[in-house]
């Protein structure tokens, strides 16, 4: 670290009154305004910029996320004030043996994010985006950081990043440590995969950079790395030239190969920048209507459309089809109004265990087919959304980024949504996640972590497959002491999540 962080510590929260917290008391597993009876010994809490916060409103925000289904407590939530910040509090708690998560925007939905008795990180106030210069190849951001305020800033130079999941709210460190898909990413990979440089904090406590060439071996640790050997701090991510224009095409099916075949034919010819797809239930409450969204992007990162070229060979309903003309950070943006609407009924706050898996495109017919089969309209409830559409291979480099061995796999996401405080209906729909799983598996899929899914160490090894002897060697090294990002328990059986924390 390069300086010593000043003695500014502050903490909110105990008893309401911010009464200084003077330590960590070891035995309780509490942060303590007082010294302990019995004359115990406290960690003394080191000096931060920001503040550590103790009171019940920021425990039961960071025991939660947007799934709602597993609640893990911590002891404290940090708010840091600087990268330092971190630095110190992860050699703190490295010292002691008190579990570390980094917290973006919250928006996982099976506890990944929580540390139960420990210290969850609010990476939300590592959030700068430097300055662009205009011709720049590239962007440094913090961790923290919303990819809508990345959007914005660099489309104020004609410059963007290439490829955004769908939901423009998530964190640059969350999507990182996962994968980061969208309909951009059959051309140019994943987010991780458009990586230029991280600057990260090891378990040990360390601040480094690491890239390609510097540091390599950590690099590939982190990137879909789960949160397992780093927490990111920032980013350097690739920047293209951005279209002013886009124009949005919707084109209906009413057979599922016959859609899963365009959909590969599209993205073999590379015929669009952006190619999705959803599965919509028919009048029969069946879930065998699809639906392919493509975008084609205006001047000057592409020619102007051409409806008939872009079309030509499509075996989609014609009567059906919605072409709409929509400026680009629009169109990025474009769910936007839908997830305002969700809030404003309430949905945003019912239970998500989504189902997220990658299937490979020689069985992608037979296995989405049988998991679209069983699934109901009640099951997928109210707001809920299913999302089938290709990648390829090729552009999907990162090491721990899991995907089937096939030259174009599906990812197959069954966004659910279900009243909260119905634990019955909860259990039920991940049980049915794990069955699906299994399907895929059977099948060479594998999982997009994002999602809901029961796992424990050998699910885990077999996922990551070939790469697990890579990751556990780097844990090791990284995060000799097993602190970082406990809630994925895929280092510690013992924190998986169980039904006792699953509401």
């Amino acid at each position: 670290m390069s300086r010593t962080p000043p003695r500014r510590v502050a903490l909110r929260g105990l008893a309401a009154v911010g009464t200084a917290v003077i330590g960590f008391d070891p035995f309780t597993r509490s942060w303590a305004a007082t010294a302990s009876g019995g004359g115990r010994p406290l960690y003394e809490v080191p000096g931060l910029d920001g503040s550590l916060h103790t009171d019940e409103a920021s425990l039961s925000a960071a025991a939660d996320d947007f799934g709602h289904v597993v609640h893990r407590r911590p002891a404290a939530v940090l708010r840091p004030g600087s990268v330092d910040d971190v630095v110190t509090m992860v050699r703190f708690c490295g010292r002691h043996g008190i579990p570390v998560a980094p917290r973006g925007q919250g928006h996982g939905t099976n506890g990944q994010a929580q540390a139960e008795g420990g210290l969850v990180v609010e990476m939300s106030p590592l959030a700068a985006v430097r300055p662009v210069v205009p011709g720049s190849t590239s962007v440094r951001v913090g961790a923290g950081a919303r990819w809508s305020e990345v959007a914005r800033a660099t489309l104020v130079h004609g410059l963007t990043p290439p490829v955004f999941t769908d939901y423009l709210e998530l964190s640059v460190g969350g999507t990182l440590s996962v994968g980061g898909l969208g309909g951009q990413a059959h051309r140019v990979g994943a987010q991780v995969d458009n990586v230029l440089e991280l600057e990260v904090v090891t378990g040990a406590g360390e601040l480094t950079r690491c890239s390609p060439t510097r540091r390599r071996e950590l690099f590939h640790a982190v990137l879909a790395g789960l949160g397992q050997c780093a927490v990111i701090v920032g980013a350097t991510v690739r920047l293209v030239p951005a279209p002013e224009s886009v124009r949005r095409y919707v084109l209906p099916y009413d057979d599922l190969r016959t859609f899963l075949d365009d959909q590969r034919l599209l993205v073999r010819e590379r015929r669009f920048a952006y190619v999705e797809g959803q599965v919509v239930e028919d009048t029969s409450g069946r879930f065998r209507r699809y639906v392919i969204e493509a975008a084609a992007y205006g001047p000057p990162a592409g020619e102007a459309p051409d409806d008939a070229a872009l079309l030509r060979g499509l075996r989609h309903d014609p009567l059906g089809v919605e072409v709409t003309d929509l400026t680009y950070y629009a169109f990025l943006d474009r769910i936007a109004p839908g997830v305002a609407a969700l809030k404003e009924a309430g949905l945003w706050a019912y239970a998500h265990p989504w189902l997220d898996v990658l299937l490979p495109g020689r069985a992608a017919g037979e296995v989405a087919g049988r998991i679209l089969d069983a699934l109901t309209p009640a099951d997928l409830g109210p707001g809920g959304v299913v999302l089938l559409y290709p990648l390829v291979r090729k552009h999907l480099r990162t090491p721990l980024f899991r995907a089937p061995d096939d030259p174009v796999p599906y990812l197959l996401a069954v966004l659910r949504t279900t009243p909260p405080g119905d634990p019955a209906t909860v259990r039920r729909l991940l049980a049915a996640n794990r069955s699906a799983y299994d399907l895929a598996r059977a099948a060479g899929g594998t999982w997009y972590p994002t999602g809901s899914v029961p796992f424990d160490n050998g699910d885990w090894q077999r996922h990551f497959g070939p790469a697990w002897p890579r990751l556990a060697a780097a844990k090791k090294r990284y995060d000799p002491r097993g602190i970082l990002t406990p809630g994925q328990a895929i280092f510690h059986p013992d924190r998986r999540p169980t039904m006792d924390n699953q509401r």
